[in-house]
């Protein structure tokens, strides 16, 4: 299991590499909101998300010949790139498996990286037996997008600049929001805030019809989506919550917020016009809990983590024109 220890040791590892990303605010947020709003703008991480600390954090750990043979990842976007641009730094070969539905901006750029991107129907394919074919065929390591032990290690460590960073503001009580889809990022910022700001409580959020993880923590099993596609938020859709993940969002997190696309591409705007940053739909869920759903919220203060900022020229115009 991840441990406090491996998040410590992930975040030597990606010194020097990964950036630490602000907290931001807005008086025009908070009064929305109706409480102060920090937000954590890991969609100025390298490759525009908080899955290159993962991605990182993954390929540092693996041994010179793991890395020689190659790497597979499994992913619509932001694991993808995250991996590719990690692969890259260490000249280590990548095959990403991403789905032919993904967003077009993620798929040129996880090749623009030098990753070989392999397509599939997510609707029809077998993605885990396309990727078993490959990883035997080629003898490439697997490095899941949140159900593996280093990329939930990797993920954490923004916990550890939220604590830190919100200590400067002398914020040590809030409920933290995070983008959530199979809880990677969900359950290592928990991990690393159980241990330096244990009065934060950490709540997943998902878009509406794909709230796995929030049904699952109600119903204290695993539960899964009966759809694999069919929102805009793509970057936080994955069938349950994993193995890895789940035992520690049942016991570190609140319940889960569920949003609609609507209030996401609504707080994608806000966050564009109010902060001056780029947001995708999935990476402003926990912005739209933090500023749509108060009455789910009881602390003094909320951060709220925009995890990627990944998204189409066109859909990003569509929702400046609807919302702007």
């Amino acid at each position: 299991m991840t441990s406090f220890a491996a998040i410590a040791a992930a975040a030597d590892r990606l010194s020097g590499h990964a950036r630490e990303t602000p907290l931001l605010s807005s008086p025009f947020l908070d009064e929305i909101a109706g409480r102060r709003v920090l937000i954590k703008a890991e969609c100025l991480q390298h490759t525009g998300s908080f899955k290159f600390r993962g991605g990182w954090a993954a390929l540092s750990a693996l041994t010179d010949e793991q890395r020689h043979r190659g790497v597979l990842a499994y992913s619509s976007g932001n694991h993808a790139q995250g991996v590719a641009a990690a692969a890259a730094a260490h000249t280590t070969p990548a095959v990403i498996l991403m789905p032919q539905d993904a967003p077009a901006i993620k798929i040129a750029n996880t090749r623009a990286l030098g990753a070989e991107v392999v397509l599939f129907d997510r609707a029809k394919d077998n993605r885990d037996a396309i990727g078993a074919d490959l990883a035997e065929a080629r003898g490439l390591t697997l490095i899941k997008p949140y159900d593996d032990v280093e990329v939930v290690a990797g993920q954490g460590t923004v916990g550890l600049e939220i604590a830190r960073q919100a200590a400067d503001l002398d914020v040590t009580e809030a409920d933290v929001l995070v983008c959530c889809g199979g809880g990677g990022l969900t359950a290592g910022v928990a991990l690393a805030l159980e241990q330096t700001a244990p009065k934060m409580k950490v709540s997943p959020c998902e878009p509406e019809c794909f709230d796995d993880v929030t049904r699952s923590l109600a119903a204290g099993k695993i539960c899964r989506n009966e759809a694999s596609a069919g929102s805009l938020c793509d970057a936080i859709l994955t069938p349950a919550p994993g193995e890895i993940t789940f035992p520690i969002l049942a016991r570190l997190c609140g319940s889960g917020i569920v949003v609609s696309e609507e209030n996401a591409m609504r707080a994608m705007i806000l966050a564009f016009l109010r902060l001056k940053i780029v947001l995708e739909p999935g990476g402003a869920v926990s912005l739209a809990a933090a500023l749509f759903h108060g009455d789910q919220l009881s602390g003094p203060a909320t951060i709220a983590i925009a995890t990627g900022g990944n998204v189409d020229a066109a859909l990003f115009a569509e929702a400046l024109h609807r919302f702007g």
